[in-house]
């Protein structure tokens, strides 16, 4: 089975739901990038997920939400616009972390379960999992898994451990 299916499969995505939201992002030109666990999974070996974060250039939010908004489900929060679809397991969520919005003019192309997309850079998403990891208000099995998202970056580049606080280091080691 091709990671695509496998992928799509987990994630009940009967509807197609992430084919349609890439090929709208792409199609209208709106600049994003992979972040988070899947985009871990671009740089280290694959761990299942059904959530999908992106990153959109911030000046595209309203575009974007907009355009989405036509065809999904969008609800706002306060630091994302969560994305979903009758006939999908999948989470998307859209960061709206003003601190993300550098990563989108850093990505490259990278493979996310069998698809080519824009992922940020392995330096951007470890610093993107150090802010979800030391981040109180997240349920600590979010910290915990934001930790092992480390642990896993770390693993696949060791050269990263200088970037990463030795407070987290030490709840990792």
């Amino acid at each position: 089975m091709q990671a695509t299916t496998f992928w799509k499969t987990v994630t009940m995505d009967k509807s197609g739901f992430l084919d349609r939201l890439i090929s709208i992002l792409q199609g209208e030109g709106i600049r994003f990038c992979v972040v988070g666990g899947q985009a871990v999974n671009a740089y280290a070996e694959p761990v299942v997920s059904l959530d999908l974060d992106l990153v959109v250039a911030v000046e595209q939010v309203p575009q974007a939400e907009a355009l989405l908004g036509r065809t999904f489900r969008v609800e706002r929060h306060p630091h994302s616009l969560n994305l979903s679809e009758a006939g999908s397991d999948l989470r998307v969520q859209i960061q709206t972390d003003p601190r993300y919005t550098e990563f989108v003019g850093r990505a490259v192309p990278r493979e996310v379960l069998g698809i080519r997309l824009p992922v940020a850079s392995i330096e951007d998403v470890l610093q993107g999992k150090i802010w979800a990891a030391t981040d109180p208000t997240r349920r600590p099995s979010k910290r915990l898994k934001d930790l092992s998202d480390i642990a896993r970056l770390l693993e696949a580049t060791p050269s990263l451990r200088p970037h990463v606080p030795p407070d987290v280091l030490t709840k990792i080691q």
